[in-house]
């Protein structure tokens, strides 16, 4: 049976010419009729691949012709069919972010990888941290915070020195962005079902932006963050270079 394939690409030189010479040899469909989709480029790009097709349930296997990434398998022109037809599939769930600002205006997004909340002057931001309707920390000061998934935790939550997450842990990571106050607090570990909120004390004098997956709202007063159960997102690896192997393996560079 032929595997109706949907290539995709990123706008840099090198993900087009990938993209003009694989579906030449492949054939491509439109997403209607796909039952994969191939992403050509980098994480941000399979980042905009998965929330473009969020309401398809299809799979996607990326392809790297970007820089790093972590979410995509090695580029190769052969041998495309055998490695869709071995892959290892991953499923994941999104955070949706709630995010009120200081106009009263409400902004919803979703996020593959993290939310976090960054200050937007020169001073630090002073927050407020509630989790399940509980204060689990009066006032938090620092550049920001961010709340990452398993898939995202090797990026943007790990440079902020927080934890590698196991990609089927069901566990989110709360990680402070440079803490100023409490000094030596690093963040916590979180049930995936926990509902975070995250509040802006004098956000007049202190204002704060707050992003998912590189959709910001500027000027909010409040964040609320849970894991979206009812959003999946498909994602294919070659067999033995999963994420989760991926996920254990950064552990030891």
């Amino acid at each position: 049976m032929t595997t109706r394939i949907h290539f995709t690409a990123s706008e840099s030189e090198i993900a087009q010419e990938a993209l003009a010479m694989l579906s030449n040899r492949y054939g491509t469909v439109d997403l209607d009729r796909a039952q994969v989709v191939v992403a050509l480029g980098g994480d941000g790009f399979m980042l905009q691949t998965l929330h473009a097709i969020q309401d398809r349930d299809l799979p996607v296997y990326g392809m790297n012709r970007g820089t790093v990434g972590f979410l995509m398998n090695a580029y190769s022109e052969g041998g495309l069919l055998e490695r869709l037809s071995a892959a290892e599939e991953t499923v994941i769930n999104p955070l949706r972010m709630r995010a009120i600002r200081a106009d009263g205006s409400v902004h919803e997004a979703l996020a593959i990888n993290e939310v976090s909340m960054l200050r937007e002057g020169p001073q630090a931001a002073k927050l407020r941290v509630h989790v399940d309707g509980k204060m689990r920390m009066e006032e938090l000061v620092c550049d920001g915070v961010l709340i990452a998934t398993p898939a995202g935790s090797t990026a943007y939550n790990y440079s902020a020195h927080g934890p590698i997450l196991p990609i089927n842990s069901e566990v989110l990571a709360l990680t402070a962005i440079a803490p100023f106050r409490p000094r030596r607090w690093r963040g916590a570990l979180l049930p995936k079902g926990a509902n975070v909120e995250v509040e802006v004390l004098t956000p007049e004098r202190r204002p704060v932006m707050a992003d998912a997956d590189s959709r910001f709202v500027r000027h909010v007063v409040r964040v609320q963050i849970r894991s979206a159960q009812d959003v999946r997102h498909r994602l294919l690896f070659d067999r033995g270079h999963g994420l989760e192997e991926r996920l254990l393996r950064e552990q030891f560079v």
